[in-house]
């Protein structure tokens, strides 16, 4: 029998929807489970964005430029203005979703055997795209003790070396609602300068900041136009994940014309798609309004229900929609299956995902958990009711 490739066999499995099988067997025995490990909205896609598809006069479907529709490309620019960033059209190619502009981005800067430093944890697929790059990652230990704030100068020059070409990181991050301060992000600003790296920055929560503060992007930092890549997507912003809309964004020219090489490669994003994210840089600007507020209040439920828990630790998210919880078990994987296969409160159970899919370093996250609240506050609530009750039956399982 022919063998597969090393890089096929190496892919890493998602963490976010291993446990799928489980919940699947879960609902057949009829329990309700609420999902709370993916970070999938509930929030309805706006109608207007779905109707400039459905009443395209597009007589045939055809290519698309590779860089994306022009008029959505100079849409962009207007946007991303709003938002501090000062791009022409030309420094933007459309992807299709977040996940190609972050693989095209990797292809594109490094080369294999190259090396990216991430703070960890990290959104899982990091690792899923440097496996199909031949990429290596080194990762740097962000804890729940401070927050996952980012890791000091010293922990980033450790971590350079000769194959050293870039750092990622998420902002706000994925998974832990971290949001990097201005201060923070300088210092990434001086490290990459220092060390000649690129820094890459996932920005697609952008519009999901807590607490009065403001969402700063790397490519609105004085001195990065070279070194900055901004990596962005339609899917949470206008809930609209099944989209598969992102954006690749430098004013790094040389970047830029490789990664259009790859784009023409695989010909042109999706143009119905297209059409949609078009439509919706038209949206009114108060949008945003009642979905950050409702955002905001399940932040708060969430996270306030978790730290009322006896042997708890869970620090309030700055943006995006994930919290990370660390929890009273002697590991999060086993207790997250034990949920499924054996736990009702109800005739309800839940669903999250272990944290330690988003370490790179065996062992670390193995007591915690991500949570992603995406769910109405009311299915929230009878969630923690169901985690608060898992809590003390399993501990009497493991004593």
């Amino acid at each position: 029998m022919p063998v597969i490739s090393h890089r096929g066999a190496s892919m890493p499995p998602s963490p976010i929807r291993k446990l799928v099988p489980y919940a699947e067997a879960a609902k057949a025995k009829g329990l309700k489970v609420f999902h709370l490990n993916i970070g999938q909205p509930d929030i309805e896609t706006p109608p207007e964005i779905l109707d400039a598809v459905k009443h395209t006069d597009m007589k045939v479907l055809d290519y698309s430029h590779s860089a994306g529709f022009e008029s959505y490309r100079k849409k962009l620019v207007g946007y991303y203005a709003k938002n501090g960033v000062d791009v022409t059209y030309e420094d933007i190619i459309v992807t299709t979703g977040g996940s190609e502009a972050i693989l095209f981005a990797i292809m594109s800067c490094l080369d294999p055997g190259d090396e990216i430093i991430i703070p960890e944890p990290f959104y899982a697929n990091y690792n899923g795209f440097a496996t199909s790059a031949g990429v290596n990652i080194v990762p740097i230990e962000s804890s729940i003790d401070d927050g996952f704030a980012l890791p000091t100068i010293a922990d980033f020059e450790q971590a350079v070396t000769t194959r050293t070409k870039a750092i990622m990181i998420c902002n706000p991050n994925n998974p832990t609602g971290y949001l990097y301060s201005r201060e923070e992000l300088e210092t990434l600003r001086d490290i990459c300068l220092k060390n000649n790296l690129f820094l890459f920055s996932d920005e697609a929560y952008r519009e999901f900041c807590y607490d009065g503060r403001d969402h700063i992007s790397a490519l609105s930092l004085e001195g990065l136009e070279e070194h900055a890549v901004l990596l962005d997507t339609v899917s949470k912003r206008y809930s609209a994940c099944g989209a598969r809309i992102g954006a690749l964004v430098s004013k790094n020219k040389q970047l830029m014309g490789a990664a259009m090489k790859f784009a023409q490669a695989r010909l042109s994003p999706p143009s119905l798609a297209q059409i949609l994210a078009e439509a919706a840089i038209d949206l009114p600007d108060d949008y945003f309004v009642g979905v950050h507020a409702e955002y905001n209040a399940r932040r708060d439920l969430l996270v306030g229900r978790l730290q009322a828990m006896e042997g708890v630790k869970c620090p309030m998210p700055g943006g995006a929609f994930y919290a990370i919880a660390e929890l009273p078990v002697d590991d999060s994987e086993k207790f997250c299956m034990w949920l499924l296969e054996e736990f009702s409160h109800n005739g309800a159970t839940l669903m999250m995902a272990p944290a330690a899919g988003f370490y790179f370093t065996t062992g670390k996250g193995s007591r915690e958990v991500r949570l992603a609240y995406v769910l109405k506050k009311d299915d929230i609530n009878e969630a923690m009711d169901c985690l608060e009750e898992a809590l003390k039956q399993y501990s009497a399982t493991i004593l």
